[in-house]
């Protein structure tokens, strides 16, 4: 098992082979290789690496406009190269989500610790994602559970738990989840309504 695999976008060829060589040293493997910012997203498309490593200055655009593309993708973490750490580009690689950066020439040892920390840091804000997914849903259909509920009790006059249950029922019997079962129910009352209005 590999430490990390990488991908490496760098349009100076002896820095790209010297990341290279530091990853391999590290025990980490390279995937692939790119030298214009438009491979980077193709690139962990393509590969799906740990982390995609990526320098600011590229012939062909911005290596932090890349970077941004990869972070909004959600696939792996992203470490930028750059040989002047100015202010301006410290914070445009924060505004752009990356998780780490690093001044060329890098020491193995220095690449090997800030591709460990960023790699560390995207599972957690991936696990954190999907936490925050999860609990989107619940909430959603707890609303659509609510409504449902107060449809069922309004037509047929049931108490609160007797409508809860018939939704629980029914998505049990059909296999469905309650919140299909209830997205059902408001439909068919939104179409009888507007066949109502015709």
């Amino acid at each position: 098992m590999s430490r990390w695999t990488v991908v490496v976008v760098d349009d100076h060829a002896p820095s790209r082979a010297a990341v290279g060589e530091a990853v391999t040293a590290e025990g980490g493997q390279v995937l692939g290789n790119g030298n214009r910012a438009m491979d980077t997203l193709a690139l962990v498309e393509r590969y799906g690496p740990d982390v995609a490593v990526v320098a600011v200055g590229l012939p062909d655009g911005d290596g932090v406009e890349a970077a941004r593309l990869v972070v909004a993708s959600h696939r792996c973490a992203v470490v930028l190269l750059t040989h002047h750490a100015r202010p301006e580009v410290t914070a445009s690689a924060a505004e752009a989500g990356v998780l780490g950066l690093l001044v060329k020439p890098v020491p193995p040892a220095a690449l090997a610790a800030a591709l460990d920390v960023a790699v560390a840091r995207f599972r957690e804000l991936q696990a954190l994602r999907v936490d925050g997914e999860r609990l989107r849903r619940q909430l959603e259909t707890r609303k659509l559970v609510e409504r449902a509920k107060g449809l069922l009790m309004l037509r047929l006059g049931l108490s609160e738990p007797d409508a809860f249950r018939r939704i629980q029922k029914t998505a049990m019997d059909t296999r469905r989840t309650m919140a299909d079962v209830a997205r059902g129910l408001l439909a068919s009352a939104d179409s009888s309504a507007a066949g109502s209005t015709r």
